[in-house]
Formats: C-alpha cells, sequence, structure tokens
C-alpha cells in the first residue's frame, strides 16, 4: 500500500469524528462539511512522514480550519466580539434539512445557539476542552496561544454556557417542568389542554416579528392566549429550554437556528406571563445558558 492510500484510509476512519468536531465548532453542516474537506487537502499536500499521531494531527489542522472559518464568518473580531447571533438567524444555503436537523438534535439545540454567542477562540477552546477533552497544552497550540490563556478562554466561555452555581436549582426545576408541560400543550392545539397550564389573568406580549400578520402582539386572559396558541403554538415541537435572562425559557431553534425566545414568569405552577422574543437586535441582548444538568 502506498503512502498516499495509507493516509487516505487513515483520514475516512476519522471522517466521522473530524465532521462531529467541525459541527460543534461551526453550527453548519455544510461549513462542518467544508472544513473537513479542507483538512483533507491540507492533508495531501503535507510531509507526515514526522507525524506519530495522525488522528490527532488531523484534529488540529480541522481546529485551526474551523477558527479560521469562526473568524472569518466575524469579520475577523476576536475578543471583542459581542456575540453576532447573524449565521443562527439566516436561512439555510443548502445542504440536507433533514440530515442537519438531527445533527442539531444529537447535539442540543440550545447548546448550538449558545455557542454562537462566544467569541471563535472561547468556542473552539470550549468544544477541544469540555466536549473532547484535549488538554489545554495543545489547545494552546491550535489558537496560538500560552496554555494559561486556553485555560482562562475555555472557563470564560463555561461560565457563558453553563448556569450559575448559585441557581435555586429547586426553583429552575419546578419552572422547567410548568415550562416543559407548557410546550407540550402548546404542540397539541387543544385550547382547554393548553388553558390548564396558564393563570387565568396570564398575559402574552410578542414582537411583530414573532407573529403572522395581522395578529395582536398583546393577549390577555387564558381563553384569548390559548386560543393564539392552539393556532400557532405548534413551532414549540422545535424549542428546548434554557435560562433566558436567568429564567427558564424557550429556544425556538430549527435546524439548531435561533428564530425566537420564549421568556416565562410563572407563579404557582402557572405560566402568569410570556413574551415572544424574535427582533434580532433584542434576541442579541438576552443573556442565554444551559440549564443545570445540561
Amino acid at each position: 500500500m502506498d503512502q498516499r492510500q495509507s493516509l487516505a484510509d487513515c483520514f475516512e476512519e476519522n471522517r466521522s469524528a473530524l465532521l462531529g468536531l467541525s459541527y460543534r465548532m461551526l453550527g453548519s453542516h455544510e461549513e462542518a462539511e467544508d472544513a473537513v474537506q479542507e483538512t483533507w487537502l491540507r492533508l495531501d499536500r503535507a510531509d507526515t512522514t514526522a507525524v506519530r499521531n495522525l488522528p490527532g494531527w488531523l484534529r488540529t489542522v480541522a481546529s485551526r480550519v474551523c477558527l479560521d472559518m469562526l473568524r472569518s464568518r466575524h469579520g475577523g473580531r476576536e475578543e471583542c466580539w459581542s456575540g453576532d447571533l447573524a449565521p443562527a438567524t439566516t436561512a439555510p444555503d443548502g445542504g440536507n434539512p433533514e440530515h442537519e436537523a438531527l445533527e442539531a438534535e444529537s447535539v442540543g439545540l440550545a447548546l448550538l445557539v449558545i455557542l454562537n454567542t462566544l467569541s471563535p477562540a472561547e468556542r473552539v477552546a470550549f468544544v477541544l476542552h469540555d466536549t473532547f477533552g484535549v488538554p489545554f497544552d495543545e489547545i494552546g497550540e491550535i489558537l496560538d496561544r500560552s496554555q494559561t490563556t486556553a485555560k482562562k478562554l475555555a472557563s470564560r466561555a463555561r461560565h457563558k454556557v453553563r448556569a450559575p452555581r448559585d441557581r435555586n436549582l429547586v426553583e429552575v426545576e419546578q419552572h422547567r417542568e410548568v415550562v416543559a408541560a407548557f410546550q407540550i400543550a402548546a404542540c397539541t392545539g387543544d385550547t382547554g389542554i393548553i388553558a390548564a397550564h396558564l393563570a387565568p389573568d396570564v398575559v402574552r406580549r410578542a414582537d411583530a416579528a414573532a407573529l403572522p400578520p395581522h395578529r395582536p402582539v398583546r393577549a390577555h386572559g387564558a381563553t384569548a392566549v390559548a386560543r393564539e396558541i392552539s393556532r400557532f403554538g405548534r413551532a414549540a415541537r422545535h424549542a428546548e429550554p434554557a435560562l433566558i435572562d436567568g429564567r427558564v425559557g424557550l429556544l425556538v431553534a430549527p435546524r439548531g437556528r435561533l428564530r425566537l425566545a420564549i421568556c416565562f414568569s410563572i407563579e404557582n405552577g402557572l405560566v402568569k406571563e410570556y413574551e415572544l422574543v424574535a427582533e434580532p437586535a433584542r434576541l442579541r441582548h438576552l443573556s442565554m445558558r444551559l440549564l443545570p444538568g445540561r
């Protein structure tokens, strides 16, 4: 077997792992495929005679390719990046929608959305260390930073992704159950089932961008709100729970692309108030983190 065929075989053996790594870093199946293809091209051109760990070499190259793509996506901004959500809110541009939807769900829709709020270096450091267990000295080399800086980047990313440790976990779990029940009810389209999870004087507010034309941006009372949900609430099947501005809410993110945040106020086990946030400027200013245990 010649050297090139040996390299090709090793690459194919690692293709799936490289694709999974790239997808978590980029949040797009099409871009992940491009990153993996670029990794192959670099392998094909490289002198690997001195490489003793080819899978590790491939992971390093793929990570650097993804880092370059993330930086290019955000105009080269790095530490000053403010969490632009544009890549998550634009329409898909090709690829297999069903396959990408399955990939997004396997990773976690909320995680994909939240990862998109990190700077490129934070995202790479977090994915490599917290998901794939890559040591910080190797991450530092990929980022062209010191090992200490790589640790700080991963720590900062973790703080942005995970819920604070001082959360009232009992309350969070109670509210998670209420929101989950609301989500299930919304998917049924049955006004009676939906109303059972709403306070009698519930209020629903919404950005105009969250609603079909000519629908009211404010609805009041369980009957009126349940009627609105029965007509348009089936999008909740694309939702995943997350902490939004410190409260349990839902992120509606088909294929991992953020479309809508649903922010709840809960009292006595019922939804007292909720808001549909869809304006891109407002979405960018929401604090979104994974729920404890996620």
